[in-house]
């Protein structure tokens, strides 16, 4: 039986699946794969190639750090194994076309895959905690936004779940008191949203012509100062933070959130990009 050894800095996936394809062309042939993962040193390559060289086994690698593909080969040779590198070459020719080096980090795309399965459950989770939907479940939100209607709260949402953050948002009513499920949140991940009583009216004034809704009492300077209020009272209630929304985009926005959460809260493969871009 040949043995086949799968050896990668990250977790060997690709060359795996890459090789299981190639086996299938092979009907009734008795090969088992070894898989070695994490290889990211001189003294693991070398003992990875000696456990092949033992075995008498086919080595098909991943790497992506240029001195550990050199090393491989050296030492295959040395050891009598029968070594083929699988991304050296890819690596090669796009750096010649493209005119760039490669960045060589290892695992860049499991944590690609891993990135974009969180944006779409991030985006699912904020289409089912919009408004103060399901509210009792939002133990799981990274950020909660709470404010009155047309303070934003739904577009800086979303804006911030199609960026892998765990976001929602509830509506502040002064005839309703805030759910025990947003109280228990630490106070830090609570943004409440905030604008200007004049840019209120005109968002207000446009949403009642668009929805048929009555502009008394919803779009009337009265309710609306009221609703800031209770809004401002809640706020000091409950140590929410404030940010003033008036004349921003939803970017700016998201982005003075980040900044405001604590450094333990941002996630390291979000904050500090995020911040930077």
């Amino acid at each position: 039986m040949l043995t086949v050894f799968v050896v990668s800095d990250a977790t060997g996936a690709t060359a795996d699946q890459l090789v299981r394809a190639a086996l299938v062309q092979f009907r009734d042939a008795e090969v088992s794969l070894a898989r070695r993962s994490q290889v990211r040193t001189p003294e693991q390559v070398r003992a990875v190639i000696g456990e092949a060289a033992a075995a008498q086994s086919l080595v098909v690698h991943t790497l992506v750090s240029h001195d550990l593909r050199r090393l491989i080969l050296e030492e295959s040779r040395r050891q009598g194994v029968d070594a083929m590198d699988i991304l050296g070459p890819v690596l090669d020719r796009l750096a010649a076309h493209l005119k760039l080096t490669p960045d060589q980090k290892p695992g860049l795309f499991q944590q690609l895959d891993q990135q974009k399965q969180r944006e779409i459950e991030a985006v699912d989770f904020a289409f089912h905690h919009d408004d103060g939907q399901n509210v009792d479940e939002i133990g799981r939100a990274e950020v909660v936004l709470v404010g009155i209607s047309r303070s934003m709260k739904t577009p800086t949402m979303l804006y911030l779940a199609y960026r892998g953050w765990f976001a929602a948002n509830v509506p502040l009513v002064p005839e309703i008191p805030p759910p025990p499920s947003l109280l228990a949140l630490p106070p830090q991940r609570i943004f409440c949203l905030l604008m200007a009583p004049s840019r209120l009216l005109e968002l207000r004034r446009a949403r009642a012509e668009q929805s048929a809704i009555p502009l008394v009492p919803y779009a009337s300077p009265d309710q609306i100062n009221r609703e800031l209020f209770y809004a401002e009272e809640m706020c000091r209630r409950y140590r929410w933070q404030k940010l003033d929304v008036t004349g921003k985009s939803v970017e700016e926005v998201s982005r003075e959130i980040l900044l405001l959460l604590p450094a333990s809260d941002r996630r390291e493969r979000w904050g500090e990009r995020e911040l930077e871009s």
